[in-house]
């Protein structure tokens, strides 16, 4: 891409657009091994990819309305996320980015500007889902099925529309409550909005109680046409490459890119001058020092880390969408008429969802310091400080851990005390790895989370498992789990 680059003019579209979707592909981990299970990972779709374009090479595809159903359903969960991963992506330009006031002084109009940061943030989206989709539908399309190149061409269409959708509900979400509330809420926003459809589809299946109940929304909407004709057909008949499909998507959604990028940038320019200012509601002074001191060491470190973890906008959107998709969990739960005997399965999701809560906790309070160097001369004990940080996270993350424990204690209370032990020494167990194997970096510029964390997150999954798994067996047993299955 350096190349290309050179090519163009500096300062011009092209070159700023070009520089943007460079900064895009950088924040993939490239060192190390993230990137050798990636490239691995990626090599393996590939030959999947060849292997099913080779079986299908003579095999015709039939435009049959189950797949334009499909596609749209498809099309509208990939669209629900990628505005949510926009949103995110346009906080972090607005709110984070270090290099908007080296270019609103330079001699660049001020729409290029925002045009090219809205083009690397379609660029990130793309990349995303491209690197699932192109390995599987490049193959397929070019050993026989040319057609599949449509699918190429609604990924674009959908990168482009969610940047733009996402630009303008942060902008909205900014204007409504202010700099000072918009990161956390915006998080919110997005988490919710990344679940919506996830979430809708178990309201729908809860309120129904039959097994069929998303069978028979399917076969209603191809009852009623939807998704095989009219403009809902439109995302199918594009992936399968009919070309006014393809003019109509695609062109409407560069229309609505350029739109934005035009009609809001008025908004953009306030939303970042406001992001700029300083957002405590008061000037520090030294007479409320004093709080910020306690009596010992965990004190002093627990009351820190607590501030920073509830201040953080980021720690909105791993709540809410741990939430969501603890939601089946919880409608189960509390649900009324249901028969199944749950204790053990609630068991293994309480300690599963409670210990990695705690592990991304305890990981953002030391790859999040600002003054390792501080805490590193200081004459303290690591493990001392290593403590109290693991006793912030577990504050943080106890309200979501008892929400299943208290549903399990309706049908068994040792049930629900054995899940809330096995919670705690899941946590403490993902808790450490976290804080052994977390690098500390300032909070301030620490926008890639989680990048290069590949053995902690593996580790820390697996203690999930296992500490998971002892739960369930526990409160199987403890219900009479082999008499049943005798």
């Amino acid at each position: 891409m350096n190349w290309a680059m050179r090519l163009a003019r500096p300062g011009s579209f092209a070159w700023l657009a070009l520089h943007e979707l460079r900064l895009a592909f950088r924040a993939r981990p490239r060192k190390g091994v993230a990137r050798w299970i990636g490239y691995g990972l990626l090599g393996l779709w590939l030959l999947i990819g060849c292997a099913t374009g080779w079986a299908l090479r003579d095999t015709p595809i039939p435009v049959l309305p189950e797949m334009l159903i499909g596609v749209l359903g498809a099309s509208l969960l990939a669209l629900t996320f990628m505005t949510a991963q926009a949103m995110i992506g346009s906080q972090r330009t607005l709110y984070e980015s270090g290099d908007l006031s080296l270019l609103f002084t330079a001699p660049v109009p001020e729409r290029t500007v925002l045009l090219a940061k809205l083009l690397g943030i379609a660029g990130a989206i793309a990349l995303t889902y491209a690197t699932l989709l192109l390995p599987m539908v490049v193959p397929v399309a070019i050993l026989g099925h040319p057609q599949l190149f449509g699918l190429v061409a609604l990924l674009a269409a959908l990168a482009f529309a969610a940047a733009a959708l996402g630009l303008a509900l942060t902008l909205a979400i900014a204007t409504l409550v202010g700099p000072r509330a918009a990161r956390t809420v915006g998080q919110i926003v997005a988490a919710v909005l990344g679940g919506a459809i996830f979430l809708g589809t178990q309201l729908v299946s809860h309120s129904d109680r039959r097994a069929g109940a998303l069978v028979a929304l399917f076969e209603r909407l191809r009852a009623n046409g939807v998704g095989s004709h009219g403009l809902s057909a439109l995302p199918g008949r594009a992936a399968l490459g009919d070309p006014l499909a393809i003019f109509i998507l695609l062109g409407g959604a560069l229309l609505l890119f350029v739109a934005a990028g035009s009609a809001l940038q008025r908004l953009f320019l306030s939303g970042y001058q406001d992001g700029g200012m300083r957002l405590s509601r008061s000037k520090p002074t030294g007479r409320a020092s004093g709080r910020l001191f306690h009596a010992g060491l965990t004190r002093t470190i627990f009351a820190k880390e607590w501030r920073l973890l509830a201040r953080d906008p980021a720690l909105a959107f791993q709540i809410v969408v741990r939430l969501i998709y603890m939601a089946p969990l919880l409608f189960v739960a509390f649900g009324k008429g249901h028969t199944l005997p749950l204790p053990a399965t609630l068991a293994f999701g309480s300690v599963f969802i409670a210990s990695q809560l705690v592990g991304s906790f305890a990981w953002l309070t030391v790859s999040a310091e600002d003054s390792p160097d501080l805490l590193a001369v200081a004459p303290v004990g690591k493990d001392e400080v290593d403590l109290a940080k693991l006793l912030a996270a577990f504050a943080m993350a106890a309200p979501f851990a008892l929400l299943l424990p208290i549903a399990i204690a309706t049908q068994t209370v040792l049930g629900a005390a054995i899940t809330l032990v096995m919670t705690a020494f899941g946590g403490a167990a993902a808790g450490y790895v976290e804080l052994k194997l977390g690098k500390p970096g300032q909070r301030s510029t620490f926008v890639r989370r989680r990048q290069g964390g590949v053995v902690a997150g593996i580790l820390s999954l697996l203690i999930a498992f296992i500490f998971g798994g002892g739960a369930a067996l526990a409160v199987f047993m403890l219900g009479g789990g082999l008499a049943q299955l005798g």
